[in-house]
């Protein structure tokens, strides 16, 4: 009997309320697992996760039973009260209420790996994609 073969990839971009640098280094690596939590939770798989102070990447291979918008509202939520509720920061925290989710097809899946994982180095040459930066003018989460 033959088996559906699916690859599907989804590069998600975010970033926090007003781009506030919130996403300190001292609690990137709490809140970046989180999301990866969640991913794992819908059945998915992260690939590669990263990002700045002020906004987040985050490759995924989804299963076709899953939702963009269910995957981007639950990874956002998750780490939202994550911060909020463990992490308890001075100020109160939220992410923007709109994102970026392009699909990505498996020939490029490790140059976008390596994009995600280099964000640092990105932002200081200033070597970035536009298309994968700008998330002002994208889909209300």
């Amino acid at each position: 009997m033959r088996r559906n073969k699916l690859a599907l990839f989804v590069h998600f971009v975010w970033a926090t309320w007003d781009w506030q640098p919130w996403i300190t280094e001292g609690i990137s690596r709490r809140v970046l697992r989180e999301i990866e939590s969640e991913v794992r939770k819908l059945g998915g798989t992260v690939l590669a996760i990263n990002g700045m102070a002020d906004h987040v990447h985050v490759l995924v291979q989804i299963t076709a039973t899953v939702q963009i918008a269910d995957i981007v509202k639950q990874m956002k939520g998750a780490s939202s009260y994550f911060i909020n509720d463990v992490l308890k920061p001075t100020e109160h925290f939220k992410w923007q209420g709109s994102y970026g989710a392009f699909t990505v097809s498996r020939w490029d899946v490790d140059s976008i790996v390596e994009y995600i994982n280099n964000q640092q180095q990105h932002h200081s040459a200033q070597t970035l994609l536009p298309d994968y930066e700008d998330t002002y003018e994208l889909v209300d989460a």
